[in-house]
């Protein structure tokens, strides 16, 4: 093989590892199965592809030419029915469409039968009748192929958004059977161009099919979350609301107080939430909700409670052995950054303007004894006078609105 040729299969193998790399990464971190799927397509399937390349002959000369016949004849029918079966969980199953499940599971089964066979007869076969068998498996590859491609097209119709771009992956992974099938039947008339062609489209289709593999993880695992949502949690942040909100600060006041501590509770009350909501993009509050708890977590730390009383109400508890300069630090933080303005997207798809008016409500005290909910409601009534301060401050009273009283007579 041409010092040129193996670099370019050699750039392919770095691609490919790489890529088995972040989904090994993957499947490390989120324990699912759809990213151990996704780690073993990569695996199987870029093995195949680095089989045909010639690739382990260069590197490993010694190793026995039975064994390259029999990885070359099954690997890659073997990869196909695989990533034909996984390409129907990920378009959604039976669930979501019976003929497109039907075309991708019996297919597979039928695809995975025949690399069985193969795999046998290339035990036995003769050396110089490989070839025939290698074209046999050439042509039981493109049938997955074929098969992908009709599955993505009819779930692209359906309404399916990725599907799309899995159609572009297929059509990438049609161009790389056929370089690949053709480099490992050696035919004649083709050089480094197609060879590099034929690299360019192996790492496309697989980057694309990773990419789109992990998108539809994430989103299936932050469905399944949301289905597991404890009772108690708010769903658009996340945070303990309700019963949850009062037994985590009341876990809270029973530590500090152990300790001899004091804790500080901090209510942000938005009084203008729903202010958009008579705008073209209704249900803006939840967009609003998701950004505000993001940044009270942020400014507050992860080392106290945060929960949402009522949709309008952010709750903090700060405990300390007593009142220092970092709780002061701390609400100043949360003032300041919970308060800046943000974009909002409606309905048109376009940005909406939204400034929080805050208002903060601090109470400090020993709690031994205390009762969260008496402690967050006179909290909360501390925010909302500042609201109120606020309001007339930016609106003064008009002279109709004076008490006024007559003057002593001279």
């Amino acid at each position: 093989m041409p010092v040129t040729e193996t670099a370019v299969w050699s750039a392919m193998l770095g691609g490919l590892l790489t890529l088995s790399a972040v989904a090994l990464g993957d499947a490390l971190a989120s324990r699912s199965r759809g990213s151990l799927r996704n780690l073993l397509f990569v695996l199987i399937a870029g093995a195949s592809c680095v089989v045909m390349t010639g690739l382990p002959e260069v590197f490993f000369p010694e190793m026995p030419e039975r064994l390259m016949m029999v990885l070359k004849a099954s690997l890659g029918p073997l990869a196909g029915a695989m990533a034909l079966y996984f390409l129907g969980t990920w378009l959604g199953g039976v669930r979501e469409d019976a003929l497109v499940h039907n075309l991708t599971a019996l297919g597979g089964t039928a695809i995975f039968l025949v690399a069985l066979a193969l795999t046998a007869m290339s035990l036995q076969v003769d050396p110089t009748d490989f070839h025939a068998l290698l074209m046999l498996a050439a042509t039981v590859n493109l049938i997955p192929v074929l098969l992908g491609l009709v599955a993505v097209i009819r779930a692209a119709k359906l309404g399916d958004p990725l599907a799309r771009w899995m159609g572009a992956g297929m059509v990438c992974l049609a161009v790389a059977t056929v370089g690949l099938y053709a480099r490992g039947l050696s035919v004649q008339g083709l050089g480094l161009g197609t060879w590099l062609a034929t690299a360019v489209f192996t790492l496309a289709y697989f980057l694309i099919a990773s990419v789109l593999g992990l998108v539809r993880n994430r989103y299936n695992r932050e469905l399944a979350r949301l289905a597991r949502l404890e009772k108690g949690v708010e769903p658009a942040t996340g945070l303990p609301t309700g019963a949850a909100l009062l037994s985590e600060v009341e876990h809270v006041f029973w530590r500090a107080a152990r300790r001899g501590g004091v804790c500080t509770v901090v209510c942000l009350h938005v009084s203008n939430l729903y202010e958009l909501a008579d705008a073209p993009g209704r249900g803006t509050e939840h967009q609003i909700l998701t950004t505000l708890a993001a940044r009270v977590r942020r400014a507050a730390g992860f080392r106290c409670v945060v929960g949402l009383y009522h949709p309008r109400c952010f709750v903090v508890v700060l405990s300390s052995d007593k009142v220092n300069k970092a709780a002061f630090e701390t609400l100043t933080r949360l003032r300041s950054t919970v308060a800046m303005p943000l974009s909002v997207m409606d309905a048109k798809q376009t940005y909406q303007p939204f400034t929080p008016q805050l208002g903060m409500g601090v109470i400090t005290l020993e709690p031994d004894g205390s009762s969260p909910m008496e402690v967050i409601n006179q909290a909360e009534r501390r925010a909302l006078a500042e609201v109120g301060e606020a309001r007339e401050s930016s609106h003064p009273r008009s002279q109709h609105d004076i008490d006024t009283a007559p003057g002593t007579l001279l």
